[in-house]
């Protein structure tokens, strides 16, 4: 990809990763995967979490607007899904144009390092 297309590209994630980039909704959207696939209604999201109604609907409101959630309405319930599509997109992008030219992470995801998950 050249010059103009990485900026490009990277205009386009730009948004995506802002809205990564607050606590709030990064611990959102980690609860999301991990209700995945069914989601939440807003109530489960706003117990597991301990947001207020206001604070959590912004912070929805944010992740949906850049397509990293998803929200189907179940009679007077609103659910909400990680939007996988959009998340895929988004590693995509961080693993071609960070990753993959500067051969920092292996192309064989299997030779890729584990992670160590903190205990809390």
């Amino acid at each position: 990809m050249n010059a103009a297309g990485t900026t490009t590209a990277a205009l386009q994630f730009a948004p995506k990763f802002a809205a990564l980039g607050h606590e709030v909704r990064l611990a959102i959207v980690r609860l999301l995967l991990s209700a995945n696939p069914h989601g939440l209604v807003v109530g489960e999201i706003q117990e597991d979490l301990e947001i207020p109604p206001s604070t959590l609907s912004h912070h929805l409101d944010a992740l949906q607007r850049e397509g990293l959630v998803a929200v189907t309405r179940e009679g007077k319930y609103l659910r909400y899904r990680a939007d996988a599509g959009g998340l895929r997109e988004l590693l995509a992008f961080l693993y071609a144009e960070c990753c993959t030219r500067s051969q920092l992470v292996p192309l064989n995801p299997a030779a890729w390092p584990r992670v160590k998950q903190s205990v809390s």
